[in-house]
């Protein structure tokens, strides 16, 4: 499931948000040259469960090109079913040669923020085994929070 914004970027329908998809409505505007890959691999993930990283283009509705940076994770929740977390960061700007970030430069201040990514999905796991809801709660709006900051990148 995918909230309104994942929805948008990657169906074209943001009203397929907190809805369950097929594969190929969820992902409707995956590039064609990425597109069998892609699918291969979360074929693969949702069989064994793991960690997910991977890199990909998407068209938007006007056909233009954007890269999208897909992190999460699949584990077994407390009855065994794989559920994921993750996110999707529009990384665009790095293909398109921006200039650095008048506070650094973007490309180490982004390794950092993707690094806090990892670490806060796997945070964000531990606890969900863990059980308690008002922690859940607190990693997953960390977990936005780094995810909207590193969406903030594009220009």
């Amino acid at each position: 499931m995918l909230d309104a914004g994942a929805a948008t970027l990657l169906s074209g329908d943001s009203s397929f948000a907190g809805k369950p998809l097929p594969l190929d409505v969820a992902l409707g505007r995956i590039h064609p040259e990425d597109r069998g890959w892609v699918f291969d691999r979360i074929r693969t993930v949702r069989r064994t469960g793991g960690l997910v990283s991977m890199e990909f283009r998407v068209l938007s509705e006007a056909g233009h090109v954007r890269w999208i940076l897909n992190r999460g994770r699949l584990a077994p929740d407390s009855v065994g079913a794989l559920r994921g977390r993750g996110a999707y960061i529009d990384v665009t700007d790095l293909y398109a040669g921006a200039s650095p970030a008048a506070n650094g430069d973007d490309a180490a201040q982004a390794k950092h923020l993707e690094a806090a990514a990892d670490q806060c999905i796997r945070v964000h796991s531990a606890l969900e085994r863990y059980g308690n809801a008002n922690l859940q709660l607190i990693s997953s709006m960390l977990l936005l929070g780094i995810g909207r900051a590193l969406a903030g990148r594009d220009p």
